[in-house]
């Protein structure tokens, strides 16, 4: 109910947001109109044309806002009218059910009074109940009874307790469709409340009826009696309030509505009246600015109208378009009128889903109650029968006589003296009681001695029975908290319910909220809209003044300043543009210069031009206008160049405009050229000057920088200012065309579609009345269907079975459909050859026009003998149909039967696949969890039940198609009926190939039909296998589920019994099982692979079939189209007598004029042949003559042509009506075979659906109980399940505790055994004996547990065992119903045999019928007056009904004053009977009241027993008293209840005689008004005496005709009984034939089944062939693959190959760049070296020149000595010690150029010889020598001369040894930039060699720094070093670390360096 009431606020709020939508629409357009005209108030306006540009643009955008407001009123009028209907539609509902409740409510009343009687009645039961409660002291008896009394009080209260939030009265004022819905939702739910507290009624009362047959004075009734009383006040309260609750709503409902429909009208009309002052104002605005515009016709204007005149052609143009557009619009009016039927459609829809929903629940919950209703009566059924059986025990005979006795005491005593017979009786009986109290008493005490040890027992019975009475009791309980819940449940639903319409109410508030603000838009819209029309009426007259665009232009320059300000830092970036600006600056100067030249010779051309100086004029202010313009630009220009970068971004769309601008002008100009020739060349001359200025402009706009921005703007406003002024003209311009006419014709038009609109309201209020049947009958339905679901679960395999016929009849048809086509074609060379006879004989009659006349005789005598050839040919192609369809019928079973075969095998195969699967998963469940499976199990079964739902919801859909039986049965008797037809027709006609000719069209027809039916059976068909297949497979598979858990749960009981021992078999087992599973699936999986092959091979096969089939159709289409041509050509003559004659009548004329024809021809050729002749003959003389004769002729021929003309046209005419009488003929009988068919085929429809129905409804109540039993045993089976799973839990816990007590007592047993026996034992005895106990307890709950396990498997055996009885019964149905479609088949072959003979005597009666329809065309005239009195008792008919209508609503209104006046005097009765029971209690106080006073006065006097005694005995009395009062209350209001149905029926009849009364008279008035007319026609027939003369001479001559036809009609009846006697024995030839029939299609079938054997062995061969195919394609797959294989690996290797190339190739490159790189560093040390060598060359020559100067100071120092040298080594020998001494002479001798052995030598000598040796020896060796090389100065002085001769001779051993080699190129020398230098000396000079070469900016990298401390060379860093020329160039060895090396130039000679040395 939510989701319907959710949908239906959803379509409310989509079509209520529609409305917004379309309004905020409008809104929006609106505020664009005032925008535009708002802005248009600040335009400036040049022309008048301008003007009227703008006054026709704003004149057409009042138009559209027009447009827009019409269809806004349209859609809101629709809107209107629908909710007018629900309004309707609710109202009628809501006065239809106030009227039913009305009469409820009557109803309730009286039941409710009956039933205040009858709780009078038992209340006064309960007081006496209550009295002998006190009376009879029973002490143990008490207690229990008032507990359950009191239980069952509250467990009734809470069974009748109902939601109370469930209604919630009436939710505002404000009421929609949703409020209505709600309130018949109510109404329904008070309708099932008030069936249910109708069978409570019935329920209590037969309890009550049951308490007082049992009822006694014991204490057992009371709790009955209880209930009842406080259901009878809780059902009255409720009803009350509810009866009042519901008027209430009732009648605000209708106030609600009322107030409503008033507010809706009363806004409807204002908004009418509103639309149309507006429509009339725009009226008349049309109206005056067409005058205005009209009435200013000056001269200077001529221009301006001629341009008027192009616009108003260009908006006629518009206007059609305009027109299309709206035309569009309609149609999508139209469109959103479908869409919202559609919305309704879905509404009611979902209203039914709901309905359905809610009938569900209804349904679960009245299940429920009965169900709670029958435990309550169960447990009250228990509680009754103990008290029961102790009443029986208890009761007395005594007292049975006594009620027996005043019972009848009651009945005998008189009505009338009620009181005083009272009062009687009660005297009486007190004095009986009396008596039989002492007789009892009596009795009692004898009695008293042999009733103790009964009443023992019947205690302990007692006992027993209030045990399991506080059992039931429990169980109630429990059972009244489940009910409290679903109430509880229920009341949820309902406050969700109500909770959802608030919502809805809530939004349909908002909602119109929304539309109320949006009617005050529109209201300020239209104001707007009046404003704006002042404004433009008030612009009108301001657009002279053109002003306002400077203003603008302002505004635009304030705002580009600002934007200037901002704009600033983005100057800077622009500065490179503008100098390229300034440069196209200068080209368009140089432009501008040319097109001012240009300029000027255009005015000289418009000088010239001095007719168009209007013109002219307009153009030169223009011009002024633009240079003035100019040259405010050239002033602005300086100040605002600037800006002029930021602008240049946005010049290219100002050329783009600019270009769109030119473009417009263009076109603008090539309408004016089209239109005014003469004004060509001004025209140019004027876009010449435009065009000019507008470059010039350009030119002027790249100068400047903000001032093109200004432009921008100005330029655009111009443009939309333009287009809005174009439009405008254009709108005005339209509006002027249009005439009043047009504007009246589109308003006829309106009215007309309101008029059809409300056509279509009406027709949509019946659909909707027709709607509101519907949705009664369907929520009838609803209920049957909810059921049905249900039962379509049994259907499925009924379906399966339907399916397969179903199938069967899609093969024969296919084969039928071929056989008809190769039948068509034969039908085809038949019709040709029947042509070609037919051409024959139309030439054999042309021959035979003599004997014409003898032939229409002969064959009028042949028209009226039956022809017996047609008949026997019909039949041959009856017989020969049947056989083919016998043929078909056997092949088509034989292939249903192979397809049945492959399905269950493909079923089976899946089930198995599904079986292995499940099992699977079963068991790794089983081993994980073997407790949950039961959960498991419960869950798979809901799912499945959801599952089968699915099916039957989808099986349901389909069964709407599938239900229809198979049409062949249909179709053999249309070609029947079509036959026999056909025979009828040929009877008639006179040749029989015509008869051939419409049976074979005809056949070829209906075979069409078939292959229509055909082609939608096998779409049908194929839709339904695809939904077959799924449901099948969905079904199996549930089945097997079920079957596979009912296993489980066998096997789980099987191992709950055997305990938790054996699970590592179970495991072992479980892999088997698995292993096998895994085998199983693998061969499935083979198996289903084969038949998905199988599948699409038969698809394809199907496929294939269709194609033929349509192959097959298109060769049918075109046989069917020749033969409709052949019948075109031959069309065969009319039918009926009538058209014979006239035919004949024709072709007798025809031919007449044929011979006539040709008699002219051939004088003609006579005539021509003369005139040949005499024109060669004859000279000039004798030409006139004949050209006379010629020209006579030639008159006569034309004549001739004139008539044969006339006659040709009669002809045509003629041929013309009878053509159209034939065709009328067809198609009456066409339309008679239809209704005939019809008539058969719904007969045979409705009776098998009627036996259908009947056999579903019981096979479906057959499976609901079914069911119920089946779910109550599942209830059972899940209980025990339960109990057993903690049952096994408890017994392995005791189990396990059993087993380790043993253990532990033999364990400290056995210890003490050894030491002392006697001890042990004395200790073991009592732990042993709990043990046992404990045992023994255990042993009784396993033996327990194994009754339950055993009872479960019985259940479980029995439920498997009905599972498999209902699959039986199910397969059994089946089976009976395949009989029963067998004997359907049967008795369809015999209902055709006799549809044959039906049609055979049908067609006898169609003849007579034709002969009487002759007749009937000669008596028209008669029937004509006939018709005439008709219609006039037709009016008196109507006139009859009128009154009769208003006699049954005068009825009605009698029946309900009636049906009021019985309530009145129904509650007169209850108020009478309420009187007299508070009467009656008085009397009963009053008594009361003397007894107590009595009481008092007898205790005072001490007899307070006895008092007692005789108190407690009145009491009982007056209990009885009262109980018979009731009775003769009850009694008295059944007669008054009597008297009232007399008075009723009195009543009834004297309404009838009334109305018989009122119908006599009438009847009266009826005939005196019939007598009337018939004077009035006796005066009519006096007058027309004289047409009666004529007539009566027709009539005469008719009399004739009927006297000769009467006779014709009897032999014509004759031959029918001859033609009925021939029949019967073709009837018997047809026999044998089918006899024969019978035994060729037995041929036949033997003959298919050699052919399905054949075929069979053919697919066999395929299949092979197939495989060996397969076989051959899978070794060249194989193939194919190895050598694929091998190419990837080839391609694997190649691209190893082309990785390792790549890697190779990556190295040579890295290599190749190193290369490079070392040749670039190479280049640069080559560069570097050839520096250094051509300073070693200028080193060298250094060299020589100092070597030369060396050589001169040799040459000229050779045999000198230093004397100061000399003289220091002397000293220094003598300063030394004398150990050192020969040191210093070796040293001396080196110096002097002496070898160390010769001086080592001297030395030896000389420590011989003494001082003159060495003296001798060194001055003779200083000879020979030259001077050697000097070392460097020392650093160190000479203070120490140890020191100094130690370093000086170590020097000089140094420098004596050979030099170093040449130097090496320094690459060899690299190493790295961290390498450390090894040596400072010698590494360091070849490091500062190769860095002196370098240039200051480059750097090497393979030189490492240069050592600071060997700087050798100042300032020219030659480092000549390297070279080895001169000694002193060598690097200073490391012996010598004192001394720091001196830097020498080259120019210093070695005696120099020695001259220092000395110094130093």
């Amino acid at each position: 109910m939510s989701s319907w009431l959710g949908g239906l606020g959803s379509g409310l709020g989509q079509s209520l947001g529609q409305v917004s939508g379309s309004l905020s629409t409008f809104t929006g357009q609106i505020s664009n109109f005032t925008k535009d005209m708002l802005l248009e108030g600040v335009e400036e306006v040049g022309d008048a044309a301008t003007e009227l540009q703008v006054s026709n643009s704003k004149l057409a955008e009042v138009e559209a806002a027009h447009a827009t407001q019409k269809s806004e009123y349209d859609r809101l009028k629709k809107l209107h009218a629908e909710l007018e209907e629900k309004l309707e539609a609710s109202e009628i509902q809501i006065k239809r059910q106030s009227a039913e409740y009305r009469i409820l409510l009557q109803q309730k009343d009286v039941e409710i009074s009956h039933l205040k009687a009858r709780q009078n009645g038992l209340q006064e039961e309960v007081q006496k109940l209550q009295q002998s409660a006190q009376s009879a002291s029973v002490g143990p008896a008490v207690l229990p009874v008032a507990t359950t009394s009191s239980t069952t009080t509250s467990s009734s209260s809470t069974f009748l307790s109902r939601p109370s939030g469930s209604h919630q009265g009436f939710h505002g004022d404000e009421m929609d469709l949703s409020d209505v819905l709600w309130s018949q939702q109510e109404i329904n739910r008070l309708s099932t409340e008030v069936m249910r507290l109708e069978a409570e009624v019935a329920h209590w009362r037969r309890m009550s009826q049951h308490v007082s047959t049992t009822f006694t004075a014991e204490n057992g009734p009371s709790l009955n009696v209880y209930i009842v009383v406080t259901l009878e006040q809780e059902l009255r309260e409720e009803m009350s309030r509810e009866v009042d609750e519901h008027q209430h709503e009732l009648a605000a409902l209708q106030d609600a509505q009322r107030q409503k429909m008033a507010d809706i009208t009363r806004r409807h009309r204002e908004e009418l009246a509103e639309y149309e002052e507006r429509i009339e104002e725009l009226e008349e605005q049309n109206q005056s600015g067409g005058g205005q515009v009209s009435s200013a016709p000056d001269a200077s204007k001529l221009l301006e109208l001629q341009k008027t005149i192009r616009s108003l052609e260009e908006t006629a143009e518009q206007r059609e378009k305009q027109v299309s557009e709206l035309s569009a619009s309609l149609e999508e009016a139209e469109r959103k009128l479908a869409s919202l039927q559609l919305e309704k459609d879905d509404a009611q829809e979902e209203n039914t889903g709901l309905l359905e929903n809610y009938t569900r629940l209804q349904a679960s919950v009245t299940e429920l109650q009965t169900r709670v209703q029958e435990q309550e009566g169960k447990s009250l059924q228990k509680a009754q029968l103990d008290h029961e059986i102790q009443v029986l025990r208890k009761n007395l005979a005594a007292a049975e006589k006594e009620i027996e006795q005043l019972k009848e005491l009651a009945e005998t005593k008189p009505q009338e003296e009620v009181e005083h017979a009272d009062i009687l009786e009660l005297n009486t009986i007190i004095g009986t009681l009396r008596q039989e109290k002492d007789i009892l008493e009596q009795e009692k005490v004898s009695a008293e001695s042999g009733e103790s040890e009964a009443v023992e027992d019947l205690k302990a019975e007692l006992e027993r029975r209030e045990k399991a009475l506080k059992a039931t009791m429990e169980e109630r309980d429990t059972l009244m908290s489940e009910l409290e819940e679903l109430d509880q449940q229920n009341q949820e639903a309902t406050q969700h319910m109500i909770s959802v319409k608030d919502q809805l109410s809530s939004q349909l508030k908002d909602t119109e909220a929304q539309l109320i603000k949006l009617t005050a838009e529109l209201n300020a819209t239209k104001d707007q809209k009046k404003t704006l029309e002042q404004e433009l009426e008030t612009q009108k007259d301001k657009i002279s003044q053109s002003a306002f665009t400077l203003n603008d232009l302002h505004m635009g320059k304030q705002q580009l300043e600002h934007t200037v300000k901002e704009l600033k830092d983005k100057l800077r970036q622009a500065q490179e543009q503008n100098k390229e600006a300034r440069g196209e600056v200068s080209s368009l100067k140089k432009t501008l210069k040319q097109r001012d030249e240009e300029l000027s010779a255009a005015k000289v051309h418009l000088e010239k031009a001095g007719d168009r100086k209007a013109e002219e004029q307009g153009t030169k202010e223009e011009l002024a206008g633009r240079e003035k313009e100019i040259s405010d630009l050239r002033r602005q220009l300086d100040e605002t160049k600037s800006s002029h970068e930021k602008v240049l971004s946005e010049d290219y769309e100002l050329k783009m405009e600019n270009r769109k601008l030119k473009m417009e002008n263009e076109e603008t100009l090539g309408k004016v050229e089209e239109l005014n020739r003469q004004m060509m060349e001004s025209q140019m001359a004027l876009n010449r000057t435009v065009r000019e200025k507008e470059t010039r402009i350009e030119a002027l706009k790249l100068e400047k920088s903000q001032l093109e921005g200004e432009l921008q703007q100005v330029e655009k406003t111009l443009t939309e200012q333009g287009k809005q002024y174009q439009q405008t003209i254009d709108d005005l311009t339209r509006a002027r065309s249009m005439d009043a006419s047009a504007l009246q014709m589109e308003h006829e038009r309106a009215i007309k579609l309101n008029q059809e609109k409300d056509m279509e309201i009406a027709q949509l209020k019946r659909d909707n009345e027709q709607l509101a049947s519907d949705h009664r009958d369907t929520n009838e339905m609803l209920s049957i269907t909810v059921s049905g679901q249900k039962q379509l679960t049994d259907l499925l395999q009924e379906k399966d079975a339907f399916m397969e016929t179903l199938k069967q009849n899609a093969a024969d048809m296919q084969i039928e459909m071929e056989n008809s086509i190769s039948a068509a074609t034969k039908e085809a060379e038949t019709l040709r050859h029947a042509l070609e006879d037919k051409e024959k004989q139309l030439g054999g009659m042309k021959e035979e026009n003599s004997h014409l006349k003898e032939e229409i005789d002969r064959l009028r005598d042949q028209q009226s003998r039956p022809q017996p050839l047609a008949e026997p040919r019909t039949l041959d192609i009856i017989t020969e149909l049947e056989t083919e369809i016998t043929q078909l019928k056997s092949s088509r079973n034989g292939l249903e039967e192979e397809i049945q075969s492959l399905r269950r095998t493909i079923e089976e195969q899946q089930a198995s696949l599904l079986l292995s699967q499940q099992s699977l998963q079963v068991q790794q469940s089983e081993l994980q969890q073997s407790t949950l499976n039961h959960d498991r199990l419960i869950q798979a079964r809901d799912e499945e039940i959801a599952r089968l739902q699915e099916t039957v919801d989808r099986l349901s859909e389909s069964q709407g198609r599938a239900d229809s039986p198979p049409v062949q049965g249909d179709v053999i008797l249309q070609e029947d009926k079509t036959q026999t037809l056909n025979q009828e027709n040929g009877n008639e006609k006179h040749d029989l190939s015509k008869v051939e000719i419409e049976k074979l069209v005809r056949g070829i027809k209906e075979k069409e039909t078939e292959i229509s039916q055909l082609n939608e059976k096998n779409l049908s068909l194929a839709r339904q296998l695809d939904q077959l297949v799924v449901s099948r497979d969905e079904v199996g598979k549930l089945s097997q589920m079920i079957l596979q858990k009912d296993l489980e749960i066998q096997a789980l009981h099987a191992r709950v019994t055997m305990g938790g021992g054996g699970h590592s078999q179970d495991v072992l087992f479980l892999q088997q099982q698995l292993q096998a599973y895994a085998v199983e699936r693998e061969q499935v999986l083979a198996v289903l692979n084969e038949k998905t092959r199988e599948n699409s091979q038969l698809r394809s096969d199907y496929h294939r079939l269709m194609d033929i089939m349509a192959g097959k159709e298109a060769a049918l289409l075109k046989l069917q189209q020749e033969n409709q041509r052949l019948s075109n050509m031959n069309d065969p003559s009319g039918s009926q007598e009538m058209f014979k004659e006239t035919i004949q009548n024709l072709s007798r004329i025809i031919r007449e004029k044929d011979i006539e024809i040709d008699a002219l021809t051939q004088k003609c050729q006579t005539l021509v042949t003369v005139l040949q002749s005499s024109g060669g003959e004859s000279g000039p003389g004798s030409g006139g003559v004949s050209s006379n004769q010629f020209e006579e002729l030639l008159q006569e021929r034309d004549t001739l042509k004139q008539q044969v003309k006339k006659m040709e046209e009669w002809k045509q005419q003629v041929i013309t009506t009878v053509k159209n009488m034939q065709h009328e003929s067809a198609q009456l009988q066409e339309e008679l075979i239809k209704l005939q068919s019809q008539v058969s085929a719904d007969s045979d429809c409705s009776s098998k659906l009627s036996v259908d129905y009947t056999r579903l409804i019981q096979s479906y109540e057959q499976k609901e109980r079914r069911l119920g039993n089946l779910s109550q045993e599942l209830a059972q089976v899940q209980q025990t399940i339960s109990q057993l799973s903690t049952t096994k839990d408890v017994l392995l816990g005791k189990l396990d505790s059993v087993a380790q007590t043993p253990e532990v007592f033999t364990a400290q047993s056995s210890e003490p055994l050894l030491t002392a026996e006697p001890k042990s034992h004395l200790m073991a005895s009592p732990n042993s004996e709990t043990l046992t106990q404990d045992l023994a307890s255990l042993q009784t709950q396993l033996v327990e547990k194994e009754n339950i396990i055993r009872t479960l498997q019985e259940n479980n055996h029995r439920l498997s065992n009905s599972a498999s009885a209902s699959e039986s019964e199910q397969r059994s149905q089946a089976e009976e119903v395949r009989q029963v479609r067998e004997r359907l088949d049967t008795l369809q072959r015999s209902i055709r045999e006799k549809d044959l003979l039906i049609k055979t005597k049908g067609d006898q009666l169609i003849q007579i019928s034709e002969t009487l329809r002759n007749r009937e065309n000669d008596n028209e005239v008669l029937k004509q007056a006939v018709t005439n009195l008709k219609e006039r008792a037709l009016i008196l008919e109507m006139d009859v009904k009128k009154l009769k209508e208003e006699n049954e609503v005068v009825a009605a209104r009698s029946r309900e004053k009636e049906s009021e006046f019985r309530a009145l005097q129904e509650t007169n009765m209850q108020v009478s009977l309420l009187l007299r029971e508070k009467e009656f209690e008085l009397h009963a106080m009053s008594e009361k009241a003397a007894t107590v006073e009595r009481m008092l006065k007898d205790k005072e006097q001490g007899k307070s027993g006895e008092l007692n005694q005789l108190l407690n005995e009145i009491k009982s009395m007056q209990e009885k008293a009262v109980a018979f009062q009731q009775e003769r209350d009850q009694v008295m209001m059944a007669l008054k209840q009597k008297q009232m149905e007399t008075t009723a029926v009195q009543t009834e009849l004297q309404h009838v005689r009334d109305k018989e009364q009122r119908l006599n008279l009438e009847l009266e008035r009826l005939r005196n008004h019939l007598l009337e007319i018939e004077d009035s026609y006796t005066r009519e027939a006096i007058a027309a005496q004289d047409r009666e003369t004529e007539l009566r001479r027709r009539v005469a001559m008719l009399d004739e005709k009927l006297a000769t036809s009467s006779s014709a009609v009897e032999n014509a009846s004759q031959q029918a009984t001859m033609q009925v006697e021939s029949l019967q024995e073709q009837l018997s030839g047809v026999v044998r034939q089918r006899d024969d029939a019978l035994t060729n299609l037995r041929t036949s079938q033997e003959q298919v089944n050699q052919y399905a054997v054949s075929l069979s062995n053919l697919q066999m061969v395929l299949e092979q062939f197939q495989q060996e195919e397969k076989a051959m394609y899978s070794t060249e797959l194989e193939k194919l693959t190895k050598e694929k294989e091998e190419w990837k690996r080839k391609a694997q290797r190649l691209e190893d190959q082309a990785s390792a190339l790549q890697m190779n190739l990556d190295e040579a490159n890295a290599a190749l760049d190193s290369a490079s790189r070392l040749t670039d560093q190479l280049d640069l040390k080559e560069e570097q070296l050839e520096e250094l060598k051509t300073q070693v060359d200028v080193r060298q020559e250094m060299l020589e020149e100092a070597q030369k100067k060396l050589m001169n100071l040799l040459n000229s120092t050779e045999g000198k000595i230093d004397k100061v040298l000399m003289r220091n080594l002397f000293l220094g020998y003598f300063h030394t010690p004398k150990t050192k001494r020969g040191d210093v002479l070796r040293l001396m001798g080196s110096v002097l150029g002496l070898s160390r052995e010769d001086v080592d030598k001297m030395l030896e000598e000389d420590g011989r010889h003494g001082v003159t040796g060495w003296v001798s020896t060194w001055l003779g060796g200083r000879g020979a020598q030259s001077v050697p090389n000097t070392p460097q100065r020392p650093t160190t002085g000479q203070g120490l001369n140890s020191s100094f001769s130690e370093m000086f001779v170590k020097f000089l051993e140094m420098e004596s040894t050979p030099s170093l080699p040449a130097p090496r190129l320094p690459v060899h020398d690299i190493k790295p930039l961290s390498a450390p230098p090894s040596r400072k000396t010698s590494t360091a000079a070849s490091r500062s060699g190769a860095a002196a070469g370098r240039r200051p900016g480059e750097s090497n990298p393979f030189l490492a720094p240069r050592s600071a401390a060997v700087p050798l060379l100042t300032g020219s860093g030659s480092g000549s070093s390297g070279s080895g020329g001169h000694l002193l160039m060598k690097p200073i060895s490391d012996a010598l670390p004192t001394f720091t090396p001196v830097p020498v130039s080259a120019e210093a000679s070695a005696g120099a360096v020695l001259k220092d040395l000395l110094k130093q």
